[in-house]
């Protein structure tokens, strides 16, 4: 068999042990800055989640408003995006297939909270408890907040 030299020899060779440690320091030293701030962030994330939720919500709440002249009740809830409400006031107008798919639970796996305008010194409520899913909870988020 023939051996070959030159650089089509060197092509052939692959990686040197050197070179692959080289790249597993560099990995190594990216991984520890990187690492501690994204373990960070999952709290933050799932805050923002809860803020893009309840906008959302707020938004429905405003279509449904604008279809049916009112809010739904704080009895009729959010479900009211979803199914139509059979209780008092019945919505005259709304939406066939309904203002959204399903009510999304916070990041926590809570329900959102409402409260209609009457229930809430004359502006709608959407909210979470948060993480602990208790009444004056740290962060409790509000549509309040969000303005």
């Amino acid at each position: 068999m023939e051996q070959r030299t030159g650089p089509r020899a060197r092509a052939q060779s692959g990686f040197t042990l050197i070179e692959i440690m080289v790249v597993v320091v560099i990995l190594g030293i990216l991984a520890a800055f990187a690492v501690p701030n994204i373990m960070s962030n999952p709290e933050r994330a799932r805050i923002t989640q809860a803020e893009s939720d309840i906008r959302t919500l707020e938004s429905q709440l405003e279509m449904y408003r604008l279809d049916n002249h009112r809010y739904p009740t704080t009895d009729q809830g959010l479900e009211a995006l979803v199914e139509r409400p059979r209780s008092d006031p019945e919505p005259p107008n709304w939406q066939e297939g309904g203002y959204m798919r399903s009510v999304p639970t916070d990041p926590w796996g809570n329900p959102y909270e409402y409260l209609d305008p009457e229930d809430a010194d004359g502006r709608i409520m959407v909210y979470t408890y948060g993480p602990d899913g208790r009444r004056g909870g740290d962060p409790e988020i509000t549509n309040r907040d969000l303005d």
